[in-house]
């Protein structure tokens, strides 16, 4: 019976000396193949730690990438690379190998780096005697469109959990990646849409920049086109009206944690701002006795009548007790929206 495996009984010093050597001679390292002709006796007597290692094949490791198109890798290429560590422990490419055998996996879609494992694994499943042929995509990478280089786990804007967590929509999220790299019919669409007509053999073969700001634009176009209720409860509220007014604020936000905060301190308790303090009692004091005002003029012009404020310096200070902030939208387009809060917001 052929071997197809053998145990290795390298130090770690001999390895790192055979690759150091192989670096000054400009040449990529390969195992020597020192511990293949060992004999049963050798292997079974002997108590030093050891890996095991997979022959190398014999014949090229050939395969079609639905992307990339055709490859051959040479035995030498492939090499007797460790299966398990000393620790008997499988590598990532014979676990990988054996999960997909196990759960009967059709194709392997994964990124581009990882093209250099694909006829490992290949191998490994061929050596024992699995017939099935695994379709593989192998996606370009995507960039940091800062820095020119890979994305990764470093990167915070590379984590879906991390974008979910400020604010980006799932929808928009997956809008955008599927944008990378790909020629759609058109910009803003629905995972329902893309269905229809994606294709994963016309993506791009180009490596993609990831670039914050034009996810920040999908996340807006598809806030645009939230239901208000639903809106609303994404706020952590229950009011078609706050959903309303989300979109109110969407022209100068990003996400749904920056429209949240904009409306948290709609009803959020205000500091009494020095620079208008006089003005911002005055105002506050009277809206509090105030009867319920249907429009945002009437209310102004009821402040001024009550107050003698002239709307210069009535407006500021009204617009901080009405939305917590000194600068916004038109409060003529706000008001209507919270004036059933208005118990709440002038407490």
């Amino acid at each position: 019976m052929k071997q197809k495996a053998f145990s290795c009984f390298c130090t770690d010093e001999k390895l790192e000396l055979s690759r150091e050597n192989a670096k000054k001679n400009k040449q990529p390292y390969r195992y020597d193949g020192g511990c293949y002709a060992l004999s049963d006796a050798d292997v079974i007597d002997n108590e030093t730690p050891f890996t095991v290692r997979i022959q190398a094949p014999q014949e090229n490791i050939q395969f079609t990438d639905l992307i990339k198109g055709d490859f051959d890798y040479k035995p030498y290429d492939v090499d007797s690379f460790i299966i398990l560590r000393k620790d008997k422990m499988p590598t990532y490419n014979f676990a990988c190998a054996i999960d997909d055998m196990l759960y009967d996996i059709s194709t392997v879609i994964r990124g581009e780096d990882q093209l250099p494992n694909t006829p490992k694994q290949i191998h490994i499943r061929q050596s024992l005697g699995y017939k099935k042929q695994i379709n593989y995509i192998h996606l370009p990478l995507i960039l940091n469109s800062q820095t020119g280089k890979k994305m990764s786990k470093r990167d915070d804007s590379s984590s879906i959990a991390w974008l979910i967590s400020e604010g980006f929509l799932p929808i928009a999220i997956a809008n955008y990646l599927v944008l990378l790299g790909n020629n759609t019919p058109t910009e803003i669409f629905t995972l329902e849409e893309a269905v229809e007509w994606f294709d994963v053999k016309k993506l791009s073969k180009s490596q993609a920049k990831f670039d914050l700001d034009k996810l920040k634009f999908i996340n807006r176009e598809h806030m645009k086109l939230l239901d208000n209720m639903r809106f609303s409860k994404l706020l952590g509220y229950a009011d078609e009206d706050f959903g309303i007014l989300a979109k109110i604020y969407i022209e100068e936000t990003d996400s749904i944690q920056e429209i949240k905060q904009r409306i948290d301190a709609i009803l959020a308790p205000k500091e009494t701002p020095k620079e208008f303090e006089k003005e911002y009692l005055k105002i506050k004091q009277c809206m509090q006795n105030a009867p319920f005002i249907h429009d945002f003029t009437q209310l102004k012009k009821y402040i001024a009548d009550q107050t003698g404020l002239e709307e210069k310096s009535l407006l500021k200070p009204l617009r901080y007790i009405l939305t917590g902030e000194f600068n916004g939208p038109n409060l003529s387009d706000v008001y209507p929206l919270i004036r059933n809060y208005l118990g709440e917001i002038i407490k």
